[in-house]
């Protein structure tokens, strides 16, 4: 059964159950997964911007216990889905250990060593000379104006790299600017 707890004005829903497989696009990237709950499907789909499979879900099996959250997709144009359809928020436990979660305010700061790019090749942000990401999406960084070299200090929510060396931090505001 989903737990529901509210988180800012967001509802953040965390469902438990058995990994049961994932969901591919038409590319053959991966969009999303499907977890088991006594034989029940939810599907969690993953943010089209994103890097395709979060992190944390590279290793995962058929059958580990999950613990996943995510808040509601709203109804389809297309009708009415054949089960509960969440945006991965995020992966909160893998057979009863819980992941580190997301540090909502929490700031990094450090000089430009290159600039980051999105998928489509537009600058999306930074990474530090101490190996933090400052991810600012393409707007924020045409905002910033930052170039290698630069100090920048950056605000917003926090988590590790995958890699397990440095973080990535959603940024909100870097260097006293609130990014739009």
């Amino acid at each position: 059964m989903p737990h529901h707890n509210s988180h800012e004005t967001v509802d953040v829903w965390s469902v438990e159950g058995r990994f049961a497989h994932y969901l591919y696009s038409p590319k053959g990237g991966i969009e999303g997964m499907l977890i088991e709950t006594d034989g029940i499907p939810t599907q969690f789909v993953f943010e089209r911007h994103g890097e395709g499979l979060p992190s944390q879900l590279a290793d995962i099996r058929a059958g580990q216990a999950l613990v996943v959250e995510g808040t509601e997709s709203p109804p389809s144009p297309k009708g009415e889905a054949a089960h509960t359809v969440y945006r991965f928020e995020r992966l909160a436990a893998i057979d009863g250990k819980p992941l580190p979660e997301a540090q909502p305010d929490d700031s990094v700061d450090g000089r430009v060593a290159r600039i980051h790019y999105a998928r489509h090749g537009e600058a999306n942000g930074v990474v530090l000379d101490n190996g933090d990401f400052v991810h600012t999406r393409p707007q924020g960084f045409a905002q910033l104006n930052l170039k290698v070299g630069d100090r920048v200090q950056a605000e917003g929510r926090v988590r590790p790299l995958a890699t397990g060396e440095g973080r990535v931090v959603e940024a909100a505001r870097v260097n006293d600017i609130d990014l739009e």
